[in-house]
């Protein structure tokens, strides 16, 4: 039986390749969330020994938050040794005074060649090591912005006793109702916490870092002599150097908090940045993570695969390709595509975007009724609404996707203003 009898005409083809592609391929974290819903939370071993360790923070231009993420660091509840170090980055304002006020071991920089977080952290890393030797174990990264849990280092000090070496942290957002941008940010980070990186730690694959909140063995920190990672995205950049070297990355239910971006404009520039920064790891290391998943046979590097890949350029493939199908086979009057190729065009057209939406909608009502009792807001309202607005960010990658392939981006500093500590996040959330 001809193929054409079956209705199978190439744009029909088309279209089944690509959606059975992204069934096959994004499968497995349907499997994460069936687990996380189906156990709940990781559990770490108690911790059998109190291990040292140093904050590592770099600092732009961020007087008016960086005393409350010292504070929070130092007022910790562990009782082991904790040193915070802050390092005011070509600043122009009273960043170094406020974070030596409040306790933080501060210096200044002012290279504006190598400027942004990863050179900061290669130099920091350098003079640490150098000045103190042996004294840290471990050492904590944290955006200037953050602040973090009383029980944050303890919970962490349970996965380093535990051997992993690195490892991340449960990250959620301390303004969730400053904006629906900032709703938006604050749903995808607790979703990548609870269903991605809890999940992956539950089955015993490798975790991914993503901006701040984690911790590297400083072990690692003097094998590889600094820090070495310049991308747009050194967390991502950084996580494959773990995949790619055998290194397992841990995850722990330790609770920072983040400032997101209020505006769509801030957010595009930002999320520009991110998406140029995984293009860069994408075609830099594509031959590691291929060696990995058919050499190696290993699942973390197919999962990271998945992860940097740019999925979305397929989707507006599809879009483009279905569309240019129906324009032509309508000007052509039957002869190139029938009527019911044209009617199916048109399906295939809205379902592409329906689809989409309806698949951020329920990753959003699933994060929000599963991490209901981490979301802290003023706004109620907002815990809904968020539910259909995030699907709308999510599909606003669609357009960065593209741009970010042709366009040059730099490294632009994120303004912080949301001044809260942790009581004010806990208690009513933040304006």
């Amino acid at each position: 039986m001809e193929i054409s009898r079956l209705g199978l005409t190439p744009i029909v083809i088309f279209n089944l390749v690509v959606w059975l592609f992204f069934t096959l391929a994004y499968f497995y974290q349907i499997v994460y969330i069936v687990r996380v819903i189906a156990k709940g939370d990781v559990m770490l071993p108690k911790a059998k020994k109190k291990h040292t360790y140093a904050f590592v923070i770099a600092a732009h231009n961020e007087e008016p938050v960086i005393g409350n993420l010292v504070r929070s660091i130092l007022g910790q509840e562990y009782d082991g040794r904790i040193d915070c170090y802050v390092v005011a980055d070509a600043c122009t304002d009273s960043t170094a005074e406020e974070a030596r006020k409040a306790g933080a071991i501060t210096w200044e920089r002012n290279d504006l060649v190598r400027k942004g977080k990863s050179w900061v952290l290669d130099f920091a890393f350098d003079r640490i090591l150098n000045e103190t030797g042996d004294k840290y174990e471990a050492f904590f990264v944290m955006d200037a912005d953050n602040i973090i849990a009383p029980n944050y280092v303890d919970i962490m000090n349970d996965a380093f006793d535990a051997g992993y070496l690195v490892c991340t942290s449960y990250r959620n957002s301390k303004n969730f109702d400053s904006s629906w941008i900032s709703s938006a940010y604050a749903l995808w980070f607790l979703r990548e916490a609870k269903f991605l990186n809890n999940a992956r730690m539950m089955l015993g694959t490798s975790c991914a870092i993503s901006g701040s909140g984690w911790m590297v063995s400083s072990a690692i920190i003097r094998g590889m002599h600094g820090w070495n990672f310049h991308t747009l995205t050194e967390d991502i950049q950084f996580t494959t150097f773990c995949n790619t070297h055998g290194i397992q990355i841990g995850y722990a239910p330790a609770e920072f908090f983040d400032e997101q971006p209020l505006t769509f404009k801030a957010s595009w520039t930002q999320r520009m940045r991110w998406t140029k920064g995984f293009y860069q790891v994408f075609f830099s290391y594509n031959k590691n993570f291929l060696h990995g998943v058919f050499v190696d046979h290993s699942f973390a590097s197919y999962d990271m695969l998945m992860t940097v890949a740019p999925g979305m350029i397929l989707t507006l493939l599809s879009f483009f390709i279905n569309a240019a199908y129906l324009i032509i086979g309508t000007l052509s009057h039957g002869f190139i595509a029938t009527q019911a190729e044209l009617t199916m065009c048109v399906g295939s057209l809205v379902m592409t975007f329906a689809s989409m939406y309806l698949v951020f909608f329920v990753l959003g009502v699933l994060t929000t009724v599963s991490e209901r009792k981490h979301i802290h807001t003023n706004k109620k309202w907002r815990i809904v609404s968020n539910c259909f607005t995030f699907p709308i960010f999510m599909m606003s990658y669609i357009p960065i996707t593209v741009a970010a392939l042709f366009k040059k981006v730099e490294w632009v500093p994120t303004k912080h203003d949301i001044v809260v500590n942790f009581d004010e996040v806990m208690g009513e959330g933040s304006k």
